[in-house]
């Protein structure tokens, strides 16, 4: 049998086809060091120049003390090799004011290392960290978190209502409270820029932490009615201010680290963002963090709605997407979709597929540790959720991305870029889960250098046209690349087509050749 096997291994790289044997995720941290992630026009890229696909999850303490190793919710080296092998390369990491500052103008140390230690162990894995200043409800003086009491004045009146999350951003007093944010009443943001840039300065030396993102979820406070049907133009030029003041509060301490800035949070409920209208965005390296969640899948999850109102789901995020589409054209800002899903596999399919129509990177919410006070847990990802977000993807390609597609039913991949000299391979991950008698893969305009087998397939260009690769299960028909350039429509489609049969350019090693390849898995 070793012997057949190998016959039909070396018979299908000569074809030109590669048949790659199932393989069990490494869990072994990356024998290559991490390098920073910078932002290039709309994309992100490496050191290398290659433009960079990030698939990830959010890991947020809410509560102190904060960011404790085997406390069950914070990642762990454990933890890091699960996500490493699924595939995943970022995770946003909560932090927060009252975390860096609990008392006025005293930063922390202490958790800043805590910080800077789960940065480091995500980093041995290959995983590029957002850290993510995480608010929810402002303070916990309305029973929410993120800015510390002494920050803000304003407090609930007497016999105010209080019904939580989300509708507590209604209360009177929190709006108060917003406004004393973005009027710098009493100084919170001078002290949010003093927080921020300690933690900016903490990561130099820390080339797993990929950025910061200034503020999660920011309400308009009392200028939240006029944020609706379309958007607060006068509202988001008062916000831009913020976050630039609190850019170069980051920037003045560490200035290789990206920025990221999410539009105000009625962005959730379809309302367009006005940033870099008035006036344009200008500084280097920052990105747009938006969110991606659907209203009636929120509201049946926290107000326990009726769960067929999420049949609107997609209507609604056509409208989110296309907001996107329009803040991209106008900025130039690479997307990361910082949050979407909340365990709700009904609409992970309406996010990732606009996502990997545009060639956008994304964050999942939420995981939790495995490990630790509890554990082990088991794999969240081996159910319906972790069928749509473990992948096959690009996660690196050396030139020029194009249209891609993947379908979570059958493990059918197919993707076309234009190849550019001199950054190295295009990495393209295989979903552990989608071939569990092992993947074909077959290149047309390069070849794969990378072993049979390999979670990660290195895919090098032959000359300077496009170059295609196909990834499917044995015998699968395969997908084919949708027609037309990044952003012009669905992939969502059938993934049939001819990409497992038929000629094909390119080979395991250095030669090439044409036709499909066979042999059988381990």
């Amino acid at each position: 049998m070793q012997r057949r096997w190998m016959r039909g291994l070396l018979a299908a790289a000569l074809a030109g086809g590669v048949m790659a044997p199932a393989a069990v995720a490494d869990a072994a941290p990356t024998a290559v060091p991490i390098t920073r992630i910078h932002t290039d026009g709309a994309r992100f890229v490496d050191d290398s120049g290659r433009v960079v696909l990030l698939h990830g999850v959010n890991n947020v303490d809410k509560e102190p003390p904060y960011l404790n190793a085997g406390d069950g919710l914070t990642v762990t080296a454990d933890d890091a090799a699960l996500l490493a092998g699924h595939g995943f390369n970022t995770v946003r990491l909560g932090v927060s004011f009252d975390a860096l500052m609990p008392t006025k103008g005293v930063v922390d140390t202490a958790y800043l290392d805590r910080v800077a230690g789960v940065v480091d162990t995500l980093a041995e894995y290959g995983i590029h960290t957002v850290l993510d200043n995480h608010q929810d409800g402002l303070s916990k003086v309305w029973g929410g978190n993120g800015f510390p009491e002494w920050a803000i004045h304003a407090r609930p009146g007497a016999g105010e209502p209080n019904v939580g999350f989300p509708l507590f951003y209604l209360m009177p007093s929190m709006n108060a409270g917003w406004d004393e944010v973005w009027n710098n009443s009493y100084g919170a943001l001078d002290y949010l820029g003093d927080a921020l840039g300690a933690l900016a300065a903490k990561m130099s030396g820390h080339p797993g932490a990929m950025g910061i993102e200034l503020l999660n979820e920011p309400w308009p406070g009392t200028a939240f009615l006029s944020c609706f049907p379309n958007g607060c133009p006068g509202f988001d030029v008062k916000y831009q201010a913020a976050m630039q003041k609190l850019t170069d509060a980051v920037r003045g301490r560490n200035g290789d680290l990206m920025v990221l800035w999410e539009p105000n949070v009625t962005w959730n409920e379809t309302m367009p963002s006005n940033l870099g209208k008035n006036p344009p965005i200008s500084a280097p390296d920052i990105a747009f963090a938006p969110h991606d969640y659907c209203v009636p899948s929120q509201l049946a999850i926290y107000m326990n709605l009726p769960t067929f109102l999420r049949g609107l789901c997609p209507m609604q995020q056509d409208k989110t997407w296309g907001n996107i589409d329009a803040l991209t054209a106008r900025t130039q800002l690479p997307t990361l979709v910082t949050e979407f899903g909340d365990g709700d596999a009904t609409v992970l399919r309406n996010t990732l597929i606009r996502a990997d129509d545009r060639f956008v990177s994304w964050q999942y919410w939420t995981y939790t540790s495995r490990f630790g006070a509890g554990g082990p847990k088991p794999d969240p990802f081996l159910g319906d959720i972790g069928k749509q977000l473990v992948r096959t993807y690009p996660r690196a390609t050396a030139g020029t991305p194009g249209r891609m597609i993947f379908d979570p039913d059958t493990g059918d991949f197919a993707y076309r870029y234009t190849p550019r000299a001199g950054s190295g391979p295009t990495e393209i991950y295989t979903s552990d889960m989608h071939y569990p008698d092992g993947y074909a893969v077959r290149v047309e305009g390069g070849h794969v250098t990378s072993a049979a087998g390999a979670r990660v397939v290195t895919v090098e260009a032959d000359t300077s046209t496009p170059v295609t690769v196909y990834v499917n299960r044995p015998g699968s028909k395969g997908a084919t690349v949708p027609s037309g350039p990044i952003g012009t429509g669905s992939a969502s489609g059938s993934a049939s087509g001819s990409a497992g049969s038929g000629s094909a350019s390119g080979s395991a090693d250095s030669g090439s050749g044409s036709g499909s390849g066979t042999g059988s898995a381990r």
